[in-house]
């Protein structure tokens, strides 16, 4: 055979394992949705999208906060089904083991890597958006919400029912509870209260063998594992049973920002020392990004620190703490504003200050972006140096939009064991870290170009924070600390590097865990817990 004649026949094999690849997932397909109506009393046929159908792409595309995983190129599920009932769940759950499927879970679609909606291998998407049903008890202070409530939905379904009972859950409303309750779970509220998943008293979930548990039926080890251990790992949660906690008539919020001109780096040299000393009644975080202000008519482009504050309690309890523990932040009355708890959660996500509560019921983000994040611990403060060459990076003119959260720790977070539940990161930690990373452009030379500033921003970082291991927090997913091989089957020592990560000395329980009650690892992603049968 000549090189010439070589390329038309190699081409010719391309075409056909193409050819056998797809014949064989349109039949797995086709199979799939025929077990699913075997399975189901209940008519399934309205909650299943296939690519076929006019909708499959709206319904896909919803949920997905990241932009970077909505393009052409990014592998699609072969079905999404969207149930109403746990009946749905059952059968998809049965019908992807039977046909070699892969399960991916979605609740909100803001996983920060896609996991919920991406896989290399023939998957199927349970989007549990329509498993919306909140029942709020304020007598009792509980609440049973189901796992496709958005965290927005939560906090307006409570304040219907009572202004002074909360929860402490995220920032963001959009964010799904599914996810959010799996990983932990973070707001303003979490030097006063801790975590979401700190709250949660009962669950319902569908495991592996199909079968519906709840916290007794379960047992307290797999009860202990899905309240932080990661989703998609242990079964479908389809409902939490959440304690609300307390909340004064009156909050007080503030905003003080301050550019590098106007002594910002001081300011946050400074605040690392008292952040997590702080009264447990007072939050302030950091929120770091790059401006252009204007500074004697010259433009000039710079850092600017946002202290960005909830205290629980009214303006005249608040000035003479931070008066006494931070006074180099210059806050002054003029600078605080008075409103109640829920009007915080609109404050917090910039709404303005007339909006309806009604705005908490959309699940529609108010933006998306391509982004790429990460998260460190920090121990001991960062000096001033090690700030002023997080400013360099933040000028680097070849990126869009880069942001550093810092979230302070103590309070009730030093209060709680790190084996109380999964996540383990509590006493010793002054603050968190979120790394950001947004553009716009599209292409993957732009990508590229974003997610090389940022794990050099990471690099550079290394020095000022948490070690052996260097912590990170589950629900901001980032592959780069470690992948899975297979979609979840790896070794111990692959997925030890993540997983300490994550979960510390947690990480080890939570396998034990996983091997029994899912020792084939069909709930798996890329981060999964791994079952020790796949080492």
């Amino acid at each position: 055979m000549t090189s010439l004649s070589f390329f038309p026949m190699l081409s010719f094999l391309f075409f056909l394992i193409f050819s056998f690849s797809w014949v064989t997932s349109a039949h797995t397909h086709e199979s799939f949705l025929q077990c699913l109506d075997s399975q189901n009393s209940h008519s399934i046929s309205k909650l299943i999208y296939t690519p076929i159908n006019s909708s499959y792409s709206s319904i896909l595309q919803f949920s997905i906060q990241n932009l970077r995983f909505n393009t052409s190129s990014t592998p699609k599920p072969l079905v999404i089904v969207t149930p109403t009932n746990i009946s749905h769940i059952q059968a998809a759950i049965i019908c992807s083991q039977k046909h070699g499927m892969q399960i991916r879970i979605r609740s909100g679609g803001h996983d920060y890597e896609g996991l919920s909606y991406v896989s290399t291998f023939s998957f199927v998407v349970i989007d549990l958006i329509n498993l919306r049903t909140i029942n709020v008890n304020a007598e009792n202070k509980t609440a049973w919400v189901q796992s496709g409530v958005t965290i927005g939905e939560v906090y307006y379904r409570i304040a219907e029912k009572s202004r002074t009972l909360a929860f402490p859950a995220s920032v963001c409303p959009t964010v799904g509870v599914g996810g959010h309750f799996s990983g932990g779970g973070y707001g303003m509220l979490m030097r006063k209260y801790g975590l979401a998943a700190d709250h949660i008293i009962d669950a319902q979930l569908v495991d592996v063998k199909g079968r519906i548990l709840d916290r007794e039926s379960m047992g307290e080890d797999l009860f202990w594992a899905i309240r932080g251990g990661g989703g998609n790992t242990f079964g479908v949660v389809i409902a939490w049973k959440i304690s609300l906690v307390s909340a004064p008539p009156t909050v007080t919020v503030f905003n003080v920002q301050r550019t590098l001109e106007q002594n910002a780096s001081k300011l946050v040299h400074r605040w690392q020392f008292v952040a997590d000393k702080l009264h447990e009644d007072l939050f302030i975080r950091i929120i770091l990004n790059r401006v252009n202000s204007t500074e004697e008519g010259k433009s000039n482009t710079t850092i600017q620190a946002s202290f960005n504050s909830l205290f629980l309690g009214g303006i005249d309890r608040l000035l003479p703490l931070i008066q006494d523990s931070f006074p180099e932040l210059g806050l002054v009355k003029e600078d605080c504003i008075e409103m109640s708890w829920i009007q915080s959660v609109l404050y917090f996500d910039g709404f303005p200050s007339n909006s309806s509560l009604d705005v908490l019921l959309d699940r529609t983000p108010s933006t998306r972006r391509n982004f790429k994040a990460k998260s460190d611990y920090v121990k001991e403060p960062i000096p001033e140096l090690g700030l002023e060459g997080i400013w360099e990076r933040f000028f680097d003119k070849d990126i869009n939009t880069p942001i550093l959260i810092f979230s302070p720790y103590g309070g009730k977070m030093s209060e709680i064991s790190e084996s109380s539940i999964p996540f383990p990161h509590r006493a010793g930690n002054i603050y968190k870290i979120q790394h950001l990373i947004y553009w716009d452009e599209e292409g993957i030379v732009a990508t590229k170009r974003h997610i090389s500033w940022i794990r050099r921003l990471y690099s550079y970082l290394a020095p000022y924070v948490s070690k052996t291991p260097r912590a990170a927090y589950v629900n901001y997913r980032d592959l780069d600390i470690g992948i899975n091989n297979h979609a979840g089957n790896t070794s111990y020592r692959q997925a030890s590097i993540w997983g300490l990560k994550y979960f510390k000395n947690n990480f080890d329980r939570l396998v034990r865990v996983k091997t029994a009650v899912d020792p084939a690892n069909f709930f798996r992603n890329e981060q999964s817990i791994p079952p020790l049968s796949s080492w």
